[in-house]
């Protein structure tokens, strides 16, 4: 492992987490998803952050995905009560997360990787990156909550043929499937995510975190539940300081300044 498995650079209100395994292929073991999971935490809870992105270090790979080696060593039990606990509450912590995320695909992104990015909000693939769920080549299925988010994310049967096969897949079958957002040229890839991360940041911040709880628990309730929720929400955004900004400066055709309150 490397002297320091997760690296945390900020540029105004986009911070940038990358995995740093390279030597791995930025793997995930337990004590690189609990050193993500801490600073997420700290990166939640830092005011002057609005967009978190994720990357991996290296040219080669964003997440491979879990160190093989790692889940060779254990038994059933064991990776139930450890990697497996972990690894889907870090997720789940991820998908939650009151702010935009974004990831920076710059390579592999397999097993653990694909599950990775499709616990984040907005996917950009670099020309070099491979999707996937190979696990079933190693006679093992996705386990990080890999089985039940794709299926809500694409069609069914499509789910499972990628599932079932452990085909990779290319970043231009990904953004068709709904899986990624774009794919741009490696070299351009952060400056793209950056271009993108900007525009959200600049956004009010309350706004985005009460539209992504509404979207995120939307999605598991009957409609004529959901719709009551979303009603609900819209009307503790008008009570907002950031609502009456965003139409004054409407009206008063400036720049609108967000503040989050």
């Amino acid at each position: 492992m490397t002297e320091k498995a997760i690296l945390i650079e900020q540029d105004g209100p986009v911070a940038t987490l990358t995995i740093n395994r390279p030597e791995t292929l930025n793997a995930l073991d337990v004590p690189t998803l609990l050193s993500m999971e801490k600073a997420l935490t700290e990166l939640e809870n830092d005011d002057s952050v609005r967009v978190i992105v994720f990357t991996g270090a290296g040219d080669r790979a964003f997440v491979a995905g879990g160190d093989i080696s790692d889940l060779n060593s254990r038994e059933g039990l064991a990776h139930y009560e450890e990697f497996a606990e972990v690894i889907h509450r870090v997720f789940r912590r991820i998908e939650s997360c009151d702010k935009p995320t974004i990831a920076a695909v710059n390579g592999w992104a397999l097993g653990g990787g694909t599950e990775l990015i499709l616990a984040l909000d907005i996917r950009i693939l670099s020309n070099k990156a491979k999707l996937g769920l190979p696990e079933i080549t190693l006679g093992l299925f996705p386990g990080a909550g890999g089985t039940q988010r794709i299926i809500r994310q694409i069609p069914l049967c499509r789910a499972k043929e990628i599932m079932f096969t452990g085909d990779r897949i290319d970043p231009e079958e990904a953004v068709r499937l709904g899986l990624a957002n774009m794919v741009v040229p490696a070299d351009q890839l952060m400056a793209h995510v950056k271009e993108l991360a900007e525009k959200i940041a600049h956004k009010s911040p309350l706004v985005l975190k009460l539209l992504k709880r509404g979207l995120l628990n939307g999605a598991d309730m009957p409609l004529s539940a959901a719709l009551p929720y979303e009603q609900s929400l819209i009307g503790l955004v008008l009570d907002s300081k950031d609502a009456h900004e965003g139409c004054s400066a409407f009206l008063e055709k400036r720049p609108a300044r967000f503040e989050g309150k």
